[in-house]
């Protein structure tokens, strides 16, 4: 296995695959300076290397890679679920998806690709998560939640069963969100009652 992105989102990755039993033979990026990173080589010419998991904590950023990458390479990506991770036989994870330790994916839930499922955040039955999404840690999605591509849900949110997230939307930490939140918003409070026009549902572009 291989990861992308020397990151902190890439050391924990690691931790997770080396509890699996998995050998995580380096990292791959795009800065030719850095030559070793969490112990591990990096390296800079991907062409040859797969499985690869996508280390990067950006929704956005995550989502450039892998068109990058499926775009000029034939790469296969891989998962990484922690063994203290919950996933319910009639559930689905896409590829490139990593579960933090004490995540939970309850029955009938799909989770789609390259998505970051944090420590101790609960999917209840028959959520939808699309693609980059981010659920950080001890989040909830109450059951029959759905979460738009990109969006991410901040640490210790609460999303009421069968509420809506759209497209490239914040949801601040510590939020009860009881509504539908449109594409590319950001909403926070108790109950979610802010919210805000950012980015009108397109990926947020970060100052790298």
């Amino acid at each position: 296995m291989y990861l992308f992105g020397a990151s902190g989102h890439a050391k924990v990755i690691v931790d997770i695959l080396e509890q699996l039993g998995e050998n995580v033979k380096g990292i791959i990026d795009d800065n030719p300076e850095v030559k070793e990173f969490f112990g591990l080589p990096v390296l800079h010419d991907i062409q040859e290397y797969s499985p690869i998991i996508i280390s990067i904590g950006m929704n956005d950023l995550r989502k450039k890679v892998a068109e990058r990458l499926m775009e000029t390479y034939d790469v296969v990506f891989g998962k990484a679920i922690h063994p203290s991770a919950l996933v319910s036989k009639h559930s689905t994870i896409g590829e490139g998806t990593v579960m933090m330790p004490y995540s939970v994916v309850q029955t009938c839930c799909k989770v789609g690709k390259h998505n970051i499922i944090n420590t101790g955040a609960i999917l209840e039955h028959e959520c939808l998560l699309e693609d980059y999404v981010h659920v950080s840690p001890h989040a909830t999605l109450c059951g029959n939640v759905t979460i738009g591509e990109g969006s991410w849900i901040g640490a210790g949110a609460t999303i009421i069963q069968g509420v809506k997230i759209g497209k490239w939307s914040i949801i601040g930490a510590g939020s009860v969100v009881t509504k539908d939140i449109p594409d590319g918003h950001v909403a926070y409070g108790v109950p979610c009652h802010r919210v805000r026009l950012s980015n009108c549902g397109k990926p947020f572009q970060y100052d790298i």
